[in-house]
């Protein structure tokens, strides 16, 4: 039997024009390999007919809460149709960057420092700027793609940021600041991609850098040495393990000043823009992108 997939796109997190954008690239690349693909924006289709609509796979390019947080994971389970990406539980862990970062905590992986701070509670900016020093990053629990994200550089600063992340989520998590270069790696399969140097034009690697930004510039390979390479892949897969990922993923890793590599999070359904970082990554590696849509697809269960 030849699979109909859907390619499940759109949406209505915050992130839905980058998706837009993914969900096309992805379409475009499983057309030229032949296969019946179909676009499904999950704004204006439902996901629950999809298995009476003769669909037997779905490619899950879904960013963001609704797509990422395991509710289309668990839709799909439950029509019996395989897909890309994580499951259902790790999809909705990975979604809760607080979660996230209690699980690699609890396994001695390296986090930054941080504070919860709740919208329903008093916060007091000053013991979080004692405990945690400046400058600091603010951001929500559930976004992505640096949704709702700001640097604080004083503590009069503090508490507009929290109310800007307030807007995207009731639960804001305030991090200590790494002053070293980000990096991205990529897990496909059993397959640990060349980790990606990030180098943003902006203050921080935010929204517009990742997506309107042609000045934002990335190194692949990222110059590391081979032990500092091996070092932060073997990093981000047992990351990616650790909280139960498959299929494919990417784990954004920051240094600190002395070189010591931290986990910011994992992304379970990574953008495939022409500004995005897997298919720059499996380039290095040798998949054209069309390989790359492939050998995802390829990895869809249950």
């Amino acid at each position: 039997m030849v699979d109909k997939v859907a390619v499940l796109y759109g949406g209505t997190s915050a992130e839905r024009e980058v998706s837009l954008k993914s969900g096309k690239a992805v379409h475009a690349g499983l057309l030229a390999n032949g296969i019946d693909a179909h676009l499904i924006d999950t704004k204006e289709f439902l996901v629950t007919n999809l298995k009476e609509d003769g669909y037997t796979k779905a490619f899950i390019i879904l960013h963001g809460r609704g797509g990422e947080d395991g509710i289309v994971q668990a839709i799909l389970t439950y029509q019996n149709i395989p897909y890309t990406g994580s499951d259902v539980l790790s999809s909705a862990l990975t979604m809760d960057k607080l979660k996230t970062k209690l699980v690699w905590k609890s396994l001695n992986l390296p986090v930054a420092d941080y504070v919860m701070v709740e919208k329903s509670k008093p916060i007091d900016t000053d013991a979080i700027v004692k405990q945690l020093g400046l400058p600091l990053f603010v951001k929500p629990s559930h976004e992505g793609s640096s949704v709702g994200m700001t640097r604080v550089n004083e503590v009069s600063e503090l508490e507009s940021a929290i109310d800007m992340a307030f807007k995207y989520d009731s639960v804001v998590m305030v991090e200590s600041f790494l002053a070293g270069p980000e990096f991205t790696v990529a897990i496909v399969g059993d397959d640990v991609l060349p980790s990606i140097h990030i180098k943003p034009a902006t203050k921080f690697y935010d929204y517009d850098a990742k997506y309107l930004s042609d000045t934002t510039q990335y190194f692949c390979p990222s110059g590391l040495s081979d032990d500092k390479e091996k070092e932060i892949r073997k990093l981000a897969l047992d990351a990616y393990k650790a909280v139960g990922c498959r299929g494919w993923g990417r784990v954004d890793i920051m240094f600190n000043d002395k070189q010591k590599p931290f986990l910011l999070e994992v992304n379970t359904a990574p953008g495939m823009t022409d500004h995005s970082l897997v298919p720059m990554a499996a380039k290095q590696y040798g998949w054209s992108f069309n390989e790359l849509v492939a050998k995802i697809l390829n990895l869809a269960t249950l």
